[in-house]
C-alpha cells in the first residue's frame, strides 16, 4: 500500500464512525498498554541498541512515560470527551452553550531518535484518545526501536487504523506531501519549519515540539550540593541527548568554583572514575552526531572530562569552564554530555545572555532571590526550580515549546486537546428575545445598550 492509498483508507475508516465510541477509543488505549508490557524486553533491547540505555534508564524516560499516559487517558477520557457547559451570554438567552471536543481524523505523528519509543506512543496515545486515526514515522536514525514499533502496531492494529512508516528523508517527504487533518511533529527545528511549510500548504494544524538552548541558572543562595546532583542527573540522562537537558550553565559568579567541584564530584558518583568504561552510560546516536558533540569541545576550556572512544561512540561528561557566547558550544543546541559553564553578576547579565538564544524550550533555576523574575521575565516553554527535567514527567501538565521552542502541548488532557477540535454549541429553545431582530430602532438600540455591554 503506497502513502497516499494508507492516508486515504484512514480517511474512509475514519469516516465510518468507528473511533468515535469513548469505549472504542479506551479498547485501543488498553491493546497499546497489553501490547507493550508484552514486549518489554524487545523494547530494553531495541533501545540498548540504538541508544545504549541501560534496563532503568529505558523503562523511567520511556515505557514508563508511556504506560503512565495511556493509564491517565484510560482513567480521565470519559471526562475529557464528555460535553462541557458554559454559560449562556445575555444576548443568547434563553440558550444553553457547550462545548464538544472532536477529533480532527488522521493525524500524521513524526519523532526523533533521542527518546525513539516515548515521543512515538505518547503522542499515539493522546491521538487515539481524542478518537483519530494515525500514520507514525519514527525516527531512521534508531533504527530497531523504529522497526520493533512498526511491528508492535502493525500486531496490534489495522493499517487503515494504525499504522507506521520507516524509512529516511525519502519517507519523510513523502509522507510531507499527503494530506491530513493534524500533523504533530517532534525534532529538530530546521526539519520544523519544513513540517511547518509542508502544513501551511494544505492549511493543516500543526503542533511543533523543536529544542533550543535551554539555561540552567545557579544563583548565589542556591543549595549548590543539590543543585550539582539534579543538574548532572538531567545532563547525563540519555548522554545529554535529551531535548530539555541543561544545554549551558549560567552561575553566579561567587558561587562558581563550589558549583564545578560538586558537579565533578556528582559525576564521578554517577558514571564511575571513566564513564566510557560503564555499560550503563549511554552512547551517542550514530558516528555523525558523535563527530558533530567532539566538535563543539574547545580542549583548553575543559575542567572535566571531555575523553571519548571511537569505537563504542561514548563521550566523557564534559565541563568547559570560562565559556563564552563565541564558543562552538554556544553556537547550537549541543544535544550531547558537554556543559559549558558562563557565569553573571546581575540577574540582568543572566537575562542578556539567554536573550541571544530565544525562548528555550526549558528553563531550571536553583535559588530564591530571583525565581519570581525567572519564571515571569524570560520566555521560555516550560521547567523547574531547584531541580531539572522532570517537568514533563507527568499527564497532569502539559510539555511544549514557545516561539522557537516550538508550538501546541501535548501529555494528559493537553493531548487530548492536540488532537481534537473543540466545537462550541449553542442550543436554543423556543422563546427568543426580539431585539435582534430588524426592524431595527433608536428604542431597540436603547434597550441593547442595557443589556450587553
Amino acid at each position: 500500500m503506497n502513502l497516499s492509498e494508507l492516508a486515504e483508507k484512514q480517511r474512509e475508516y475514519f469516516s465510518t464512525g468507528k473511533t468515535l465510541a469513548v469505549e472504542e477509543r479506551k479498547k485501543a488505549l488498553l491493546k497499546l498498554r497489553e501490547g507493550i508490557i508484552r514486549r518489554e524486553k524487545e523494547i530494553f533491547d531495541a533501545l540498548g541498541a540504538d541508544l545504549g540505555k541501560s534496563v532503568c534508564e529505558a523503562y523511567m524516560t520511556e515505557i514508563g512515560m508511556v504506560l503512565e499516559e495511556i493509564s491517565f487517558l484510560v482513567k480521565n477520557l470519559k471526562k475529557f470527551a464528555a460535553a462541557h457547559r458554559v454559560k449562556a451570554s445575555i444576548s443568547q438567552f434563553p440558550a444553553r452553550c457547550y462545548t464538544i471536543a472532536a477529533p480532527y481524523g488522521v493525524a500524521l505523528i513524526m519523532s526523533p531518535w533521542n527518546y525513539p519509543f516515548q515521543l512515538t506512543l505518547a503522542p499515539l496515545a493522546d491521538c487515539l484518545a481524542a478518537g483519530n486515526c494515525a500514520i507514525v514515522k519514527p525516527s531512521a536514525y534508531a533504527p530497531a526501536t523504529s522497526a520493533l514499533i512498526k511491528e508492535l502496531l502493525s500486531d496490534l492494529f489495522a493499517p487503515e487504523y494504525v499504522a507506521a512508516v520507516t524509512g529516511g528523508r525519502a519517507e519523510n517527504e513523502a509522507l510531507l506531501r499527503q494530506k491530513y487533518d493534524m500533523i504533530f511533529f517532534t525534532g529538530g527545528v530546521s526539519t520544523g519549519k519544513i513540517v511547518a511549510r509542508a502544513a501551511a500548504e494544505t492549511l493543516t494544524p500543526a503542533v511543533l515540539e523543536l529544542g533550543g538552548k535551554s539555561p540552567c541558572i545557579v544563583d548565589e543562595d542556591a543549595d549548590i550540593a543539590r543543585a550539582a546532583r539534579r543538574i548532572a542527573f538531567g545532563k547525563l540522562l540519555n548522554a545529554g541527548q535529551t531535548c530539555v537537558a541543561p544545554d549551558y550553565l549560567l552561575v553566579q559568579e561567587s558561587v562558581k568554583a563550589a558549583l564545578l567541584e560538586a558537579l565533578e564530584q556528582e559525576f564521578v558518583k554517577m558514571c564511575g572514575e571513566d564513564a566510557l568504561k560503564n555499560e550503563n552510560y549511554p552512547h551517542i546516536v550514530n558516528e555523525k552526531h558523535f563527530q558533530r558533540v567532539k566538535g563543539l569541545i574547545s580542549p583548553e576550556k575543559v575542567v572535566f572530562g571531555g575523553d571519548f572512544d571511537e569505537k563504542t561512540l561514548k563521550i566523557q561528561p564534559t565541563l568547559l569552564d570560562s565559556a563564552t557566547l563565541e564558543d562552538a558550544a554556544m553556537q547550537e543546541e549541543i544535544f550531547g554530555p558537554v556543559l559549558p559553564v558562563l557565569t553573571f553578576r546581575t540577574f540582568e547579565d543572566a537575562k542578556k545572555i539567554i536573550a541571544v538564544h530565544p525562548n528555550p524550550l526549558a528553563l531550571y533555576y536553583f535559588g530564591k532571590k530571583n525565581e519570581s523574575r525567572a519564571l515571569q521575565e524570560i520566555s521560555f516553554g516550560g521547567g523547574c526550580v531547584n531541580d531539572t527535567i522532570l517537568h514533563l514527567a507527568t499527564p497532569r501538565m502539559g510539555f511544549g515549546g514557545v516561539g522557537e521552542s516550538g508550538m501546541g502541548a501535548y501529555h494528559g488532557k493537553r493531548g487530548f486537546d492536540a488532537f481534537s477540535h473543540t466545537k462550541s454549541i449553542l442550543k436554543k429553545g423556543k422563546i427568543e428575545l426580539s431585539l435582534r431582530f430588524a426592524p431595527y430602532s433608536d428604542k431597540k438600540l436603547a434597550s441593547l445598550k442595557k443589556y450587553i455591554r
